[in-house]
């Protein structure tokens, strides 16, 4: 295999773990700094240039592409996938996985488990975004922060105003969100590749300090996961596009919360505390997958004429419930289902013989029109009750 590590930091221990785990895998490598290519659009076919000259066939990218050339190093990923080159991790995975808020969305929408999250810019909605996440204490947090820098700790809501307000007045983006007290100070980090989760550890900060980086001096011990917090993190992982990943959770009294989902997660931490070769691990699944690059399954697809991907909702009140996929008859109506989800658990390539359950959701490819009236209806949105903020006394003067 030809492999191409893309990386600002040549010399750093992650990008030097796996060159080194390519060469004793037999393959060759090179790291290749993200910064130096040039995107042509020019020709018949996508091609990339590095340094003025074309670029080599490559097999497999590994990107780590670092927080500050988010915007050119996934769109050099782009250029990667649209020209077949296989890599773990998507470009959209990645820009996805940068963005905070973004990445709250995505997961929330798929039910993973999360502290209680708010984004809000109106300076009159503050007060109401700290009641929507349980009120005080919560966690300030900065859409762009990296290795808990810009994550803070509010202990009370007049504080936490304060903090957002001096904030958004610096041009700050921030998210409110609940503080999770039993698991003040520890996080989990699980490394996930492909399926499956590679290792795991439980980082705390050793002192007073909520957050536990190991940045900021904090630190970690290996950890077995039980299967909820493995499925949160491989379910995250996947949802985001990404299949080599470090996800963080917290530790709490009503299962896994994903904090994050990282998209080059740093190798040192995990390797010394598992004694795992993680970066072994990454090489031999990126050698595996090389034949089957990353696809838009709903953009490949849809150019079919009206033909199209939708999921399809098992209704209690519906005739297929209790019958097999084969007794369904949706091949008759020229539609072909490729997985079926039953709560956390996704079926690839059902057989016809399995037997469908109420709220099962069919992922087809098939005749629009055929599917058009099986397409379950939106349902409406659940509003919260939340108790207004109270009144302001007008009659104090902002200046006493």
């Amino acid at each position: 295999m030809r492999l191409a590590i893309l990386s600002r930091e040549p010399r750093s221990y992650s990008t030097q773990r796996l060159k080194a785990a390519a060469i004793e895998a037999g393959h060759q490598v090179r790291i290749l700094d993200t910064l130096r290519f040039a995107i042509d659009l020019s020709g018949d076919e996508p091609d990339l240039h590095y340094s003025g000259n074309q670029l080599s066939d490559y097999d497999a990218i590994l990107p780590r592409i670092g927080s500050s050339v988010t915007y050119f190093g996934t769109a050099v990923v782009r250029q990667f996938e649209q020209m077949d080159v296989y890599t773990p991790n998507t470009s959209a995975g990645i820009r996805n996985s940068r963005d905070k808020l973004h990445a709250h969305q995505i997961l929330s929408r798929h039910r993973i488990g999360m502290p209680a999250t708010t984004f809000v810019r109106d300076r009159t909605d503050i007060q109401a975004s700290i009641e929507r996440v349980g009120g005080a204490p919560v966690v300030v947090k900065l859409l762009e922060g990296t290795q808990g820098i810009g994550v803070m700790l509010a202990p009370d809501a007049t504080v936490a105003q304060a903090m957002i307000e001096t904030l958004q007045a610096t041009r700050q983006n921030v998210l409110v969100q609940e503080f999770v007290a039993e698991s003040s100070g520890t996080d989990v980090r699980a490394f996930v590749v492909g399926d499956q989760v590679v290792g795991a550890m439980r980082r705390s900060s050793g002192g007073d300090d909520f957050r536990s980086n190991l940045h900021r001096g904090g630190t970690s011990e290996k950890i077995e996961l039980d299967a909820a917090y493995e499925l949160a993190a491989v379910r995250s992982a996947q949802i985001m596009g990404l299949r080599v990943a470090g996800v963080d959770m917290l530790e709490s009294d009503r299962g896994p919360l994903v904090m994050e989902v990282n998209s080059s997660p740093g190798l040192q931490g995990i390797e010394r505390a598992t004694g795992q070769d993680i970066a072994r691990i990454i090489v031999d699944y990126v050698d595996n997958q090389v034949a089957f690059p990353e696809l838009d399954v709903r953009q490949r697809l849809s150019v079919s004429r009206g033909y199209g991907v939708a999921e399809l909702l098992v209704r209690d009140d519906g005739a297929f419930v209790g019958r097999t996929l084969g007794e369904a008859g949706l091949d008759e109506r020229d539609i072909t289902v490729l997985t079926v989800q039953r709560g956390t658990e996704v079926i690839p390539n059902p057989r016809p013989s399995l037997v469908l359950e109420t709220n099962d959701q069919l992922l087809c490819f098939g005749s629009l029109e055929e599917m058009r009236d099986m397409i379950p209806k939106r349902k409406p949105r659940r509003r919260k009750l939340i108790p207004p903020p109270p009144a302001r006394d007008d009659s104090i003067s902002d200046s006493t």
